[in-house]
Order: C-alpha cells, then structure tokens, then sequence
C-alpha cells in the first residue's frame, strides 16, 4: 500500500493529451462566456435606437449583467465546493445560455435587463470554476502559461460576438445575436460527459476510484491501484480574516492591487460596452464599429497569452506597470482621427493591455499572498475589480450623455490606465522597500 500525494504527480506531469482536453473544453466554456457578456457591445446602437434609450439608460441596463456576475461569482463558488466543479459549470453553462436566448424574446429594457442579470449570474459563476478547474490539472512549470492560454477564449469569444454581429445584425436584428446562444446548449451532454471533475473533491468525497482512473489518464506511469491511498494536502485555511492582508508589510500593496484590479476591469468593460457606439457615432458605419470590437478583442487574446508568457520571465509588476501605460496611451489617442491601420493597430494595443492585463493582475495577487491567504487575497481583489467593471458601462453611458467630443470621451476612458500604472509602481516601490527590510532580519537568521 502506497500514499500517493495526488499534487505532486499533477505538478509534476508532462503535458499530454489530457492537459490539452481539459484546456480545450475549458477554452470552449470562456469561449462561449466571453460571447454572452460581449453582446450587449454588438446590439448596443440598435437597442438604444428601437426603445429610444438615453445614453446613462443604456449604461445601466449594460451592467445588469456585471451585477449579475459579481453575485454569481460568490454563489456558485460556494456552491461548486459543495456539488463539484463539473457540476458546478454545467450549471452556470446552463443558465447563461438559456437566459440569452430568452434574451432575444424581450419587448422592454425591464425584460432585457432582468435577462442580462440571469445570464451574468452564470458567466460569473463559469469564469472562476473553470480557471480553477485548469489551474488544478496543469503541470505546475506551465501552470501561468496554461491558464493564460485557456483565458483568451474569453477573448476569442468577443471576436465571436463582433464577427457574428457583423453579419447577423443587418440582415436579421438585434434578437438573432441572443438565439445563436441556443448552439452551445448542445454541447452540454458533451460537457458532461467529457470534462473531467476536480481531483480534490472527488476524494474529499470518498470517490477515490473514479479519482485514481483520472490520475491514470493525466500521468500512467504511476500505475495506480486500489491499493493506493490518494491523499491532498489542501493549503487552505479555516478561513482567513480580511485585515490579515494589511498586515507583515502588505497594506500598500493590497490597496494598490485592489486600485489596479478596479481601474483595470473599468476599462475593459467601457470599452468592450461603448467602442462600437462611440465609433459609429464618429461617423464609421456598422461593419466598421463591430470589427473595431473584433480588433480589440483578438489584442485581448494576443495580451492575455503574451502577457503571461512575459510575466514568467521578466519582473511581473514591471510588466503590468508598462502594459498599462501602454493602454492608457492607446487609448487616448482613439479619439483622434488617424489612419485605419493606424487606429486598427490602436484598437489591438488597448485590448491587449486591458484584458490581457487582468492575467497579470491575477499572478501578482497570487504571489503577493501565502497559501492560507491566497483565496482571501484573490477573492477581495477580484471583488473590488467587479466593481470596476459595473462603473465602466455607467461612465461609458454618463460621458455620452453629457455630449463630449469624441477625443475626451476615450481620454476619460484612459485615465483609469494611467492610476492603475501608479498604483502598480506604488506596488513595486513598496515591494522593494519590503524586501530591503526584510534582508537584515533574514541574514541575522542565516
């Protein structure tokens, strides 16, 4: 009889087929997640058009959803403890897609709104279980790498969403955008039958069969038997307390990651919620706006790949300050008029230091905080950035309302990245002081 410490052979495990279908579906499910929440981007102009919508209306009724994910992310985190990561993804899966397909039936913004709350219930509750799902089976020397790649789904799934809006919306309305949502639910008997369940619960639940047959396919050269005992050493705590993140030098950097998370998620969703309307209002016709969309969200995807790809070799909170600088630059120059490759090449640059800045920001906070507090740690900043990410259609909505020029509506939109790039050199000053005051005391130990 053996004791088989289940995360040592995963973190030690060559990449195999496995990885690459847990990667797979696990970029599917981002895939179609990243659809659902940047539609509202796609149908914006025609909705506001059809029910004579105000700008800080339609603002509004765009963070319904984000709402909605900020709940969904608490909920069915827990939940998912309980009933398994499998089941738990095929749940949110499920309520994501059929509430955008009764989306498409809404006759008011109160039915559409009530339709988006739903469906972010479940793309907030996804987006979480899946990056946990991957993060568990990935080897641990690509484990950034892996969730990075599976992470621009999300991306690749806004790009769905401009490319199908650009030929779907003149020739069939706005309503067609949210019936297409109706092809993913034939994947989930697919989904259920393929995606594997987390490791850890099933033993933690007494499955240590179905456990050792998973543990066979992701690595056989461990052979394992019925004879051998699976054990996982959770790192978790009993449950950390939230001043516990202020203490032993960390109250800059946690204030300054929750400054970053909040600025980065605003931006991300004013322009994933607004590009294609500022735009057209500038005077590109539809097609235009909605490939602009299609533009920013495959710089997101190039980001999020790049970005972790980088942050494993160079200093990562160097990384992120440049990144957003980048961004904030990008940005602000939207709103001048440039030549179209030029303004195309913009467009990639903002989607790939918005979006593909959050994979950073992610690392960062898991390295900032030990294993008893990481899930706090991640749990609070991810929190504080939903929120950013509910204020960034609002603005959108607000800076439209009040009829400013094209140049300060992206301007207002770049300030963010500019005091989110602050807030990481903070990060990274106090970093440093951290661990020059840390040297002494750790020489006398020596």
């Amino acid at each position: 009889m053996r004791n088989i410490d289940v995360h040592a052979i995963i973190d030690n495990a060559r990449f195999g087929r496995f990885h690459w279908m847990v990667m797979s579906w696990c970029a599917l499910l981002l895939i179609f997640d990243g659809y659902d929440l940047f539609i509202y981007g796609v149908v914006l102009p025609a909705i506001m058009k059809e029910w004579g919508l105000t700008p800080l209306q339609a603002g509004a009724l765009g963070s319904y959803a984000l709402f909605g994910m900020m709940f969904g992310a608490l909920a069915f985190g827990s939940l998912a403890d309980r009933i398994g990561r499998k089941k738990g993804i095929a749940i949110c899966f499920a309520l994501f897609s059929g509430a955008t397909i009764v989306n498409g039936f809404a006759s008011s913004p109160t039915e559409f709104g009530i339709c988006r709350f739903i469906a972010g219930l479940g793309c907030g509750g996804l987006m979480p279980n899946a990056v946990a799902l991957m993060n568990e089976y990935a080897p641990k020397r690509m484990r950034s790498t892996l969730v990075a790649v599976m992470f621009s789904g999300y991306s690749l799934g806004g790009m769905l969403a401009a490319g199908v809006g650009i030929f779907m919306l003149p020739r069939f309305g706005w309503e067609s955008m949210f019936l297409v949502a109706a092809l993913p639910l034939l994947l989930l008997p697919a989904i259920l039958y393929y995606l594997p369940e987390s490791i850890g619960f099933l033993v933690r639940q007494g499955r240590s069969d179905e456990a050792r047959k998973l543990l066979n396919r992701l690595d056989a050269s461990h052979n394992l038997t019925t004879n051998d005992v699976l054990v996982v050493s959770d790192a978790k705590g009993k449950g950390v307390a939230v001043l516990e993140l202020f203490r032993e030098g960390r109250a800059v950097r946690t204030l300054a990651l929750w400054v970053a998370f909040f600025c980065c998620l605003l931006m991300v969703y004013a322009l994933s919620s607004w590009l294609p309307k500022l735009m057209a209002n500038a005077g590109y016709s539809l097609g235009s706006s909605l490939s602009f969309l299609l533009a920013l969200n495959f710089g997101g995807m190039f980001g999020a790949i790049f970005g972790g790809w980088l942050g494993d070799r160079l200093n990562l909170t160097k990384v992120t300050v440049g990144f957003f600088i980048l961004g904030a630059v990008s940005i602000s120059l939207l709103g001048f008029n440039s030549p179209m490759p030029v303004l195309y090449l913009l467009i990639f640059i903002a989607g790939a230091t918005t979006i593909g800045t959050q994979i950073l920001l992610y690392a960062g906070a898991a390295q900032l905080y030990g294993l008893s507090m990481r899930s706090t740690g991640l749990g609070w900043a991810s929190g504080i950035g939903r929120n950013g990410a509910i204020v960034g259609p609002l603005l959108g909505g607000a800076l439209m309302g009040i009829n400013l020029p094209l140049q300060l509506n992206f301007m207002a939109f770049a300030i963010p990245g500019a005091i989110a790039a602050i807030a990481m050199t903070v990060f990274a000053i106090s970093a440093q002081r951290q661990a020059s005051a840390s040297a002494p005391l750790l020489a006398r130990q020596a």
